[in-house]
């Protein structure tokens, strides 16, 4: 029979409160919880916390305004919320576009932005339940997803020796709006914040909380999107997502779910600056995107690049 392991529970006042308690290396945040208690309850990992910080009990966390020429957006909003803003959904199209095409509708209206961006990976032997495969992404010393099924993993192959991917929807609507994440002890812009650590996602500290992300005001005739490809069009992580936000003379395209963090598609960007987007340029632009691209052993991981391809030249041509 099972045995349940015991935790505390603590409503945080304040962020430092949350964050002095976080120092111990043995408790974890929890606002909406859509990954926390999954992750909890299906012993993901090999520790358990001891301690769950709630951060909803923190007033002046939840808030969307536009103020000195930049977006601020605080870390508790729901998606559900960002989606149906209309000023993210006139100015900022790829944000509005992706926190829409996140899960379920009911889960937009529990899970937060800043849950989003710091979920852990949905690599299926990292979320085997009772720790069953204790893989590199928690400290052990093998990556099973290499030689076995790795139909959904790294199309640019493995950071240190894991080829699980980053399934967030909004880091890549993040990384091409040129974002910044801000925390209790620090700013670092959205292209840097995703790096792995073990076992989590992100260069965050164990004591550092986010607690708001900044965005650029657009210039005038910039445009951005967001495409999502998916088994189902509901619930489902991303087979592959892409955001990119175009200007006169600059362009920013960013993938996801291709690889261990956001991945900027550089080339792409380049062969797209300053040209008119149209049915040709923007298939070029895709196939420049996924020129670096490979494949995992056993072939099983090849379609998604094509469907990369795809979603770079949608994106794209949303913004035409």
């Amino acid at each position: 029979m099972k045995t349940w392991k015991k935790f505390s529970h603590i409503d945080a006042r304040t962020v430092e409160e949350a964050s002095s308690v976080l120092r111990s290396g043995k408790a974890a945040l929890i606002s909406g919880g859509t990954d926390l208690l999954g992750i909890m309850r299906f012993e993901i990992l090999p520790t358990h916390p001891e301690v769950v910080v709630n951060l909803k009990s923190i007033p002046g966390m939840d808030y969307v305004k536009e103020e000195n020429g930049m977006l601020r957006i605080g870390a508790l909003t729901r998606l559900e919320d960002i989606a149906k803003n209309e000023l993210v959904r006139s100015r900022y199209t790829a944000l509005a576009e992706a926190a829409h095409r996140t899960a379920t509708p009911h889960i937009r209206e529990m899970g937060t932005i800043g849950g989003n961006i710091c979920q852990l990976n949905r690599c299926w032997y990292f979320r085997n339940p009772d720790n069953r495969f204790n893989c590199f992404r928690k400290g052990g010393q093998e990556c099973y997803a290499w030689g076995g099924d790795n139909r959904y993993h790294s199309i640019f192959g493995p950071v240190k020796l894991c080829i699980a991917v980053n399934p967030s929807d909004t880091a890549p609507a993040l990384v091409a709006l040129n974002a910044r994440i801000r925390t209790n002890r620090r700013t670092i812009q959205a292209e840097q914040f995703w790096e792995m650590t073990v076992p989590g996602s992100t260069v965050l500290a164990v004591d550092e909380i986010v607690t708001e992300i900044q965005i650029p005001t657009p210039a005038a005739g910039t445009r951005s999107a967001f495409n999502k490809f998916a088994i189902r069009k509901s619930i489902d992580f991303p087979i592959v997502n892409c955001a990119v936000m175009v200007g006169e003379s600059d362009a920013r395209i960013c993938l996801n779910a291709v690889f261990n963090k956001p991945y900027r598609a550089e080339k792409a960007e380049g062969f797209i600056k300053g040209k008119r987007i149209t049915e040709s340029t923007a298939d070029a632009a895709g196939a420049e995107a996924v020129a670096a691209a490979s494949v995992l052993p056993g072939d099983r991981n090849k379609w998604k690049i094509p469907i990369a391809k795809t979603m770079v030249k949608r994106a794209l041509l949303a913004c035409a």
